[in-house]
Order: structure tokens, then sequence, then C-alpha cells
């Protein structure tokens, strides 16, 4: 992991909520460069696991009461990075009401000063072509709409801090949208292993262009926007990498001794989204650790 890249404050202190596989490897690194962390995570047998663990936790289950949830101890760190998943998959459709909530109580604690949100590259759903952090979103969608709301309650908070008062103008906001992760635990190649109902999974889209970032590099940026007092707004977290997810998952497979992945036959791929990922390198002098995810494989 990466070491932070500044001596830290006696009282800069960092909130995680939601420590789950990224959030934990942030809270790792953070307190390997001796900065003060408190997490949560809504399951109690993760909280105890991750205090054991050496990773101060809290529990904390969403959605709450307003009234209720700005006490949480959370809410009395420096920095918050809310880390939560939307549980599309689940049928969950309450993502943004839930980033709304915290982004509130951490506007009524009044000590909160960043905000970073972990979004994804999922809010691209719709685009074609290169896209980057200033492409108009397609809101076709509910998810997309569910995603841009969850980003505009965050985005908000720098804006809504500086108009209640001068004291508050320093406070930031902060989007990172992530594309896939891979990483301990995640190889890619492990996707294509057979289903107990299904069997060997079929893949589509066969020349459409991957979107992935390595666990490590997304902790980085997120480490490098904690680290830097000026960055707002929206940043993707995607590596360079944007070979043919045929290319790419056959790789995969060989890397774990997998038959090679068979793909749908399908009349036409329109899925030729590429996500860039040069701001974040550029604002932030981000330099990634795994560019290449082939190499990786």
């Amino acid at each position: 992991m990466q070491k932070l890249f500044y001596k830290a404050a006696d009282d800069f202190s960092v909130g995680i909520i939601g420590c789950g596989w990224l959030g934990k490897a942030l809270a790792v690194t953070l307190l390997e460069s001796n900065i003060c962390v408190l997490a949560t995570s809504s399951k109690l047998d993760n909280v105890e696991k991750l205090n054991r663990q050496g990773i101060n936790t809290q529990q904390l289950i969403l959605p709450a009461m307003s009234e209720q949830l700005f006490q949480h101890a959370i809410f009395t760190q420096q920095s918050l990075v809310i880390a939560i998943t939307p549980q599309f998959k689940l049928g969950r459709t309450d993502y943004a009401d839930k980033v709304s909530k915290l982004v509130s109580a951490a506007q009524k604690r009044g000590i909160v000063q960043h905000i970073i949100l972990i979004s994804s590259t999922a809010v691209y759903h719709g685009l074609e072509g290169n896209i980057d952090e200033d492409n108009q979103l397609n809101l076709a969608t509910e998810k997309v709409q569910i995603l841009n709301a969850a980003e505009q309650s965050v985005l908000n908070f720098s804006k809504v801090s500086s108009e209640s008062s001068f004291k508050s103008l320093s406070k930031q906001a902060s989007v990172i949208r992530l594309a896939g992760l891979v990483g301990p635990d995640r190889h890619p190649g492990k996707f294509l292993l057979p289903n107990k109902v299904r069997g060997n999974k079929a893949l589509t889209n066969a020349m459409s262009p991957v979107n992935l970032i390595h666990q490590q590099d997304a902790v980085g940026i997120i480490v490098a926007m904690l680290r830097d007092k000026s960055p707002r707004g929206l940043f993707n977290g995607v590596s360079d990498t944007h070979v043919s997810k045929q290319q790419y998952y056959q790789i995969a497979a060989q890397a774990l001794g997998l038959e090679p992945p068979v793909f749908l036959r399908q009349q036409s791929n329109k899925t030729t989204r590429i996500v860039s990922g040069e701001k974040a390198k550029q604002v932030l002098s981000y330099k990634f650790i795994y560019p290449d995810l082939l190499t990786w494989l």
C-alpha cells in the first residue's frame, strides 16, 4: 500500500463509512501513516472483526433517523469517506437518500471539513465513446438518476457550507467514480468460475473495452484527495487498460489455469465506452501503481 506523502497533524482524522473490501484497505493504509481512523459497518460481527484487527470501528445502520444520526462519533472526524454500496442487485433504491442524510448530519454537526464519496463509473451507463468527468449524464435509467442524486448531495456540501458562514469557506466535497475493482480476493478470472446453478458463464459484448482499477490505486487516489487541500468536484478512478473484454478475460482465465471464456453471439456490440482517468493523474499528481492490468494478471 502507498504511504501518505505528508506528516499528518495530530488532530487530523478520517472517518470511513462502510468499511468493506475497499474501506478496510483504505483504513489500513491510513493507519500505517499514523492517521487517526474511525470506521463504521452495518454488521455487528464485522465491527467486532475489524476492531480485533486494530481498526477502530463502530456500528452504523442506514437509513437512520436524522435526529440521531448526527450524534454518531463518525461525524467528529475532519474528513469523511462515504464508501457504502448502492446494493442495486438487491433491489435497493434508497442509496441517494442514505448519502443525503449522511451529508446533512455532517453539516449539522459542523466538524467535518471534507467529504469524499466513492461512486461508480456505472453513472456513465448509456454513454458511448471516450468519456471524462465533463460528459453530460444520460438520466434515462433509474440507476443513473440515483447515483447522480447521491453525487450531487455530496458536491452540495461545500456549496451549502460556504453559504452558511465565512468560517466554512474551506470545506470541500469530492466524488471519485471508480471503475470495476480488482485486487486481493477479486481476481477477474474468478468471475469465470462455474456457477453451481447455471454452470459455466457465457459473457457478452466481447469487443467492448474494459474499464477497471486495482484496489491499491483506488486507495491511492482517495489518499491523494485527502492529502490535497484544493481538489473539489468529480474524478474518475480508472486504469489505462482498455483492451477488449474478450482479450482481458482470456488472459485472466489463462492466469488461473481455467478454460477460455465463452462469449454469447450478438448482432452487435454497442458498448464502446472508454472512461478516462487523466484528470486524477494530472490534478492530483497521482501515479498509478497498476496502470497496465494485463501485466498485473
